[in-house]
């Protein structure tokens, strides 16, 4: 596997998968969505790889989320790849586990991001936030269907609609992650808990996963998330979608219209 925007490393039956735009805190442009997507398609495919740890370069970021300067240069209008963000927030037929090393601000996109794997171990200096409505965006990666289902409806929109950004501790306490370790050590206990997935049968997490999978169908997940992609649309033709990535890449406050 050879990518230019991520990095993937074989170790036994773990694909380790990181995100390597160290420079933009790992931000995730059209093309790397589209890596990312063929990555967790040849995850799939390939029968001696079991589980994936995903993580992001460097030590401060394991991903900023959506990248907002290619956004305002156009990017927006190459798309998504049909698997979503990062090509896993709209994938339903992925029956292998995925381990987030959270290793450090996962906004936006990176919270989604960790959101869609089945297990996210959190560095203590792991910041998680869902402030699209900064920017003149919404979670429509998943993040409003996702997490109003991992922490409750109440707790989630509180943090959606005010885009605030919550601690490592705090979202253990929410219920969103696993687990909270020592920063040096969040890709050391991510490795342990995929070798721990990997002593039990492979066959019988997929057919979890394949339950798993078949429950958010059913629960109308796939569907939603097309609806999400409809009303974003939607929204990019707003004044306060165009000021708010404008504000953004030129470091101001935005000033909204309504409109």
């Amino acid at each position: 596997m050879a990518y230019e925007f991520i990095k993937t490393e074989k170790k036994g039956h773990i694909l380790v998968v990181t995100m390597n735009r160290p420079e933009v805190y790992n931000a995730v442009h059209s093309e790397m969505h589209h890596e990312m997507s063929d990555c967790w398609d040849e995850f799939a495919a390939d029968e001696d790889l079991w589980v994936a740890v995903l993580t992001g370069a460097g030590d401060k970021a394991f991903t900023a989320g959506n990248d907002l300067k290619a956004t305002n240069e156009g990017g927006i209008k190459k798309g998504l790849p049909a698997s979503g963000f990062a090509g896993l927030s709209s994938r339903f037929d992925l029956e292998k586990p995925l381990v987030a090393a959270v290793n450090g601000f996962a906004m936006g996109g990176g919270f989604e991001t960790a959101l869609s794997c089945d297990i996210i171990i959190a560095s203590e200096n792991a910041k998680f936030a869902l402030p699209e409505v900064k920017v003149g965006f919404f979670a429509s990666a998943s993040g409003v269907q996702r997490l109003s289902r991992y922490i409750g409806r109440l707790a989630a929109q509180e943090m959606m609609f005010t885009g605030r950004t919550i601690d490592a501790q705090e979202a253990l306490e929410l219920g969103c992650c696993n687990e909270v370790v020592a920063h040096e050590k969040v890709m050391e206990r991510a490795m342990e808990v995929a070798e721990q997935l990997c002593t039990v049968s492979p066959s019988s997490i997929k057919a979890t996963k394949r339950i798993l999978n078949s429950m958010a169908v059913a629960d109308g997940l796939p569907e939603s998330l097309q609806y999400s992609r409809e009303v974003q649309a939607d929204l990019a033709k707003t004044e306060d979608f165009k000021e708010g990535v404008q504000a953004f890449v030129e470091k101001r406050k935005p000033e909204w219209k309504n409109r």
